[in-house]
């Protein structure tokens, strides 16, 4: 059988090209992207996060090994410790104090995500919330590779946020993520894989969304 994560990535893979072609993504790569775009992005992608480590905590609750309760919990840490260094470097370069940043509220589409995000975690079964948690790690090490690949620009204003996502240390984690996705994938039904192949492509569409709506400052219209 075809793994999961092979399948998930053919199906959506013009969700994929869609999102690494976004004004958002090339306008960064190029360091051309407007600074009040990404402190838009940076400062719900810090809400985001919160979120996210949520929902990798409970992964870690429902995982069906010990590897995966280190794996998930291990992630969610680090989506809180080490990802809020790299936002609170730009807060700072932003002047975005702590209590600014708790101000500001959720976008549309950031209240979207991480509802969708907790709501499978809580109510769907661990493959499920799997697929839905895994789009978030696997389009960011993609885009971050294609980024750094081919980065031209000297003093990007944003290389911080680009080394993070193309290194290798984020890749190690969205190897991890798509290895264990697989395996939990390998043994279950076909019913129960194509629920995660939904909460995968809706994650996959989120994702798009996210970073639309950073370009266009997105705000609640009433």
């Amino acid at each position: 059988m075809t793994p999961f994560s092979a399948e998930a990535w053919r199906r959506n893979a013009d969700l994929y090209e869609a999102i690494r072609t976004l004004p958002f993504n090339t306008e960064l790569a190029a360091g051309a992207l407007r600074q009040d775009r990404f402190q838009h992005y940076i400062v719900q992608d810090g809400h985001y996060l919160a979120d996210y480590a949520r929902a990798l905590a409970i992964a870690a609750a429902k995982a069906d090994d010990a590897n995966g309760i280190i794996q998930f919990s291990k992630a969610a840490t680090e989506a809180i410790v080490v990802e809020r260094a790299l936002h609170e470097t730009y807060f700072a370069r932003f002047g975005i104090d702590r209590q600014a940043f708790e101000a500001i509220a959720l976008s549309p589409a950031c209240h979207h995500y991480t509802a969708f995000l907790l709501a499978t975690a809580y109510a769907q079964p661990y493959p499920v919330v799997l697929a839905a948690l895994l789009p978030c790690f696997w389009v960011y090490g993609e885009v971050g590779k294609d980024i750094l690949a081919n980065a031209t620009t000297p003093d990007n204003p944003y290389q911080a946020w680009i080394d993070t996502y193309g290194g290798e240390d984020f890749q190690a984690a969205v190897d991890g993520a798509i290895a264990t996705t697989d395996r939990v994938a390998a043994g279950e039904t076909l019913a129960t894989r194509e629920a995660m192949h939904l909460a995968f492509q809706r994650a996959m569409q989120l994702e798009w969304m996210f970073w639309d709506s950073a370009h266009r400052l997105e705000a609640w219209p009433v």
